[in-house]
């Protein structure tokens, strides 16, 4: 198990404070924890009114609950935004390249980079877009990349998020709550912007529209419906945007183009955010049984008749054991080394890392592969006889749905608790839109917090929480 010592972004290793951390906490210790505490809970009667929520699924009917958030901002230098943006724009374009390649030539196949069967035995992988030239050229228009800090200077990409990455509402509320709450701060720190996410979004989307259009692009987002986990994101980034929210049964197929239903009829829509997985998209083309897409709008996406963002296929770059070749995908498409590490991951689908895997599994974090949301996952320094003992059954049952990684010492932050400030472990998730020829990185990102004392897993869905995310202006 990894001892290394826990790194504290506020006071260091060694109980210094930092400067990012230096304004705030001057402004910190002339408040009276009175205050912060009526402070605490004004934010969370805003969140329970604004109505921002989650779903949690269990045994029964989805469960939903309103998202834990802390008060204390997580600060990031200048300095330290500009290295980590180089590194996320570099392997945002690694990603895309990735995806135009394996739907065309698979270069990085023919060049022995990948196995063969990392591609064409993958469940993600979507032969209905091979040879599909997506408008502009752009697979992933938005990127969520789940970075990890373990020192000063050390960050790792924990997960790529290229499929429908969630979570930039959350981003966005914690913004407005502290703005409101707190104003004065934002006028004592030089804090970056994130409330133009919206129009940056609608902006980068529009961008990607595809030639049948004409005049100012028609954007809509298509939703699974009020059930689903997000669905207060899906409803919060459309009124931003000022498009339409839609659900399949809003949609259909006229004269060559998917059209949303409307007063006056049906409307043509050029570009479609959707939130709808993979399979449930079109009942013509994949899941027959699915009510939640169109029937058809993969022919019509196929003839250039629409843009699907992201693409359909693209999360085959949410792999996990994909992931363990990114280091190799990005040198291979960008011709640079990563400026952006990965964890160290075991495969253990090759007999030699399944081996080791089982062999050290209570010092090891075990993920499914498709896996998400902290759901189907092990932390061996903190399971049971009992958990580790059904996960040796399950890895060797289908060893090729998992990998395996060290279990990080992941930075802490403080949070506002009784005793004051407290230290909780967080990640990190910078979301990033991609149009032809540009690539828009927001300051900061959602930093998910795990409230409860000792615990690495940060997921709503288990009990962790979110705060915002502060970059300075150099």
């Amino acid at each position: 198990m990894n001892q290394t010592p826990v790194f504290d972004e506020m006071w260091g290793s060694d109980d210094t404070l930092r400067q990012p951390y230096a304004s705030f906490h001057d402004w910190f210790r002339d408040e009276s924890a009175a205050h912060l505490r009526a402070k605490q809970r004004d934010a969370e009667e805003l969140f329970r009114l604004t109505g921002i929520t989650f779903n949690v699924y269990g045994k029964a009917e989805a469960e939903e609950r309103l998202i834990p958030f802390d008060i204390i901002p997580r600060i990031i230098s200048g300095t330290e935004w500009h290295r980590l943006s180089r590194g996320i724009d570099q392997r945002v374009r690694a990603i895309n390249a990735f995806l135009h390649d394996i739907y065309h030539k698979q270069e990085i196949i023919k060049a022995g980079r990948i196995p063969e069967e990392m591609i064409s035995q993958n469940d993600a992988f979507l032969p209905h877009m091979i040879g599909v030239e997506p408008p502009g050229g752009v697979y992933t228009h938005i990127v969520g990349i789940d970075l990890v800090r373990t020192g000063p200077n050390d960050f790792y990409v924990l997960e790529d998020n290229a499929r429908t990455p969630s979570g930039v509402s959350y981003m966005l509320e914690n913004r407005e709550t502290m703005l409101q709450m707190f104003p004065e701060l934002f006028s004592q720190n030089r804090v970056q912007p994130v409330e133009t996410y919206p129009a940056n979004l609608r902006r980068s989307l529009a961008a990607c529209a595809p030639p049948a259009g004409s005049g100012d692009p028609v954007v809509a987002v298509l939703t699974p419906g009020i059930y689903n986990s997000a669905y207060f994101e899906h409803a919060f980034l459309a009124d931003q945007m000022g498009v339409e929210l839609v659900e399949g049964h809003d949609l259909r197929v006229v004269d060559g183009r998917v059209a949303m239903r409307t007063t006056r009829g049906y409307k043509p829509i050029d570009v479609l955010y959707r939130r709808v997985d993979d399979d449930f998209l079109d009942p013509l083309n994949f899941n027959p049984e699915s009510a939640l897409g169109v029937p058809g709008i993969m022919d019509v996406y196929r003839a250039g008749g629409i843009t699907i963002t992201n693409a359909p296929g693209t999360g085959i770059a949410d792999d996990k054991a994909i992931y363990s070749y990114m280091p190799e995908i990005v040198e291979f498409y960008t011709g640079e080394r990563p400026l952006l590490q990965n964890v160290q991951t075991w495969r253990c689908s090759e007999p030699e890392a399944l081996a080791y895997v089982l062999d050290n599994l209570e010092d090891l974090v075990v993920k499914e592969v498709h896996g998400s949301g902290g759901y189907g996952m092990l932390i061996g320094p903190t399971a049971t006889k009992k958990d580790l003992s059904a996960f040796r059954r399950k890895l060797k049952a289908r060893p090729a749905n998992y990998i395996a990684q060290p279990t990080l010492s992941l930075s802490t932050v403080p949070i506002f608790s009784r005793a004051g400030l407290t230290p909780r472990h967080v990640d990190l998730r910078p979301f990033v839109l991609v149009s032809p020829g540009e690539i828009k990185i927001t300051p900061g990102g959602l930093t998910r917090v795990a409230l409860k004392k000792g615990s690495l897993v940060v997921n709503s869905s288990q009990g962790g929480g979110t705060k915002d995310t502060w970059v300075l202006e150099d």
